[in-house]
């Protein structure tokens, strides 16, 4: 809840209106910006001079195509996401079930948490070019890596993805996503306002604990604050700013 309004929002209810939409703004020379749920973003406190498309109303369907592969739009929650899975049975998406982002989000940041991330149950992405063209990747040729995928430099939008997952035990399933939603709760200031885990983890170190021995627990610039639950989060503490958010995360850094 920082930043300013976006100047125009689409909000595509097909796969084929969005390709429409980006080979029109690429003709129009206006380079959008692409949300699913609008998690974990900060935006500028005078807004978005832009186009803003969002693909979560819409673009959200879910189906198994195989024996333990799901397809979904890139618009579809990763809590959705999680509980389809569940329900049919199929394990290893247990750890996005409390990650409040979309699909397409997760996929383009191989998103994780407890162990699990993206690119270990990806299949293959389907994309479209700036142009509108359809591109299909198989996981063997994107060339993933902690909190990094191609779709971070290479502009293209993520329509849909296909993962593999195992089959288990559906009791199992619950009682995992249970445990971890409640470590979330217990240890993450999910109370508070903020944009999730602010800092990619150094190797071999953790960065709420690194940050807590510097003493930065609580550590504020405005309403933006280091958060006093666990340090690896920087919270709106009320009316805090974009200014003071990135002040206090270039303080920080």
């Amino acid at each position: 809840r920082i930043g300013g309004p976006a100047k125009r929002m689409a909000f595509p209810k097909t796969r084929e209106q969005l390709v429409v939409l980006m080979g029109f703004l690429q003709d129009a020379g206006v380079k959008p910006l692409l949300i699913g749920n609008g998690t974990n973003l900060l935006v500028a406190d005078k807004g978005l001079d832009t186009v803003v498309i969002d693909t979560s109303a819409e673009l959200s369907h879910i189906e198994l195509t195989d024996e333990g592969e799901i397809a979904a739009d890139a618009g579809v929650s990763l809590a959705k996401l999680a509980l389809f899975a569940w329900k049919n049975g199929l394990t290893g998406l247990e750890f996005a079930h409390g990650i409040p982002g979309s699909l397409g989000g997760a996929v383009c940041m191989n998103a994780g948490a407890y162990g699990g991330e993206m690119a270990k149950i990806i299949v293959s992405a389907t994309t479209c070019d700036a142009k509108g063209d359809i591109i299909v990747h198989s996981i063997k040729d994107m060339g993933y890596g902690y909190r990094h995928s191609p779709f971070m430099q290479n502009g293209e939008v993520i329509l849909d993805i296909t993962l593999s997952l195992k089959p288990g035990n559906q009791k199992d399933i619950e009682a995992l996503m249970k445990d971890l939603n409640q470590r979330r709760a217990t240890k993450q200031p999910l109370e508070k306002r903020s944009a999730g885990s602010t800092f990619k983890r150094p190797d071999g170190h953790f960065v709420g604990q690194m940050l807590e021995e510097l003493g930065l627990k609580g550590f504020s610039v405005g309403d933006a604050q280091v958060s006093e639950k666990h340090a690896g989060f920087l919270i709106n503490n009320g009316r805090a700013s974009c200014e003071d958010m990135l002040s206090l995360i270039h303080q920080v850094q």
